[in-house]
């Protein structure tokens, strides 16, 4: 019961989601086909809106509910971030689910994006596997 309140805030941001229309595959083609603004505009709020949350929290050394202060690890650049990201994008577009939205749209009634989602694990699993051996 203690971790009712991680529940609440998925099931929040998945009904968020879905009337964001951001779990739609034809939202998410329409964005790839470049015919709409729809998915950029979102796209582009939450980036936004995340480099003002980062910047709050540095500026005013806001800590974790728990006490501790948050740091965020500064990030190094590797090709490596280029392949996996068009491998994801390539995914997405086929797809039309990324890792986000999987789970609100298997709840709206969408059960074959299951299969994405199982794909998406088998994925992860197979990088955890082969990472050691993988470009850096």
């Amino acid at each position: 019961m203690k971790n009712i309140k991680f529940l609440v805030a998925g099931v929040f941001f998945g009904i968020v989601l879905v009337k964001a229309q951001v779990i739609s595959w034809f939202r998410i083609q329409e964005m790839f086909q470049l015919t709409s603004f729809h998915m950029y505009g979102v796209i582009g709020t939450a980036v936004v809106t995340g480099i003002i949350s980062i910047q709050l929290i540095k500026k005013f050394k806001i800590k974790t509910f728990s006490g501790d202060p948050i740091f965020v690890e500064p990030k190094k650049f590797d090709k490596g971030q280029i392949i996996g990201g068009l491998i994801f994008g390539l995914g997405w577009a086929i797809t039309g689910a990324c890792p986000g939205p999987l789970f609100a749209q298997i709840g709206s009634g969408f059960t074959v994006v299951a299969i994405t989602l199982l794909s998406a694990i088998a994925g992860t699993w197979v990088y955890g596997l082969l990472s050691s051996r993988l470009p850096h």
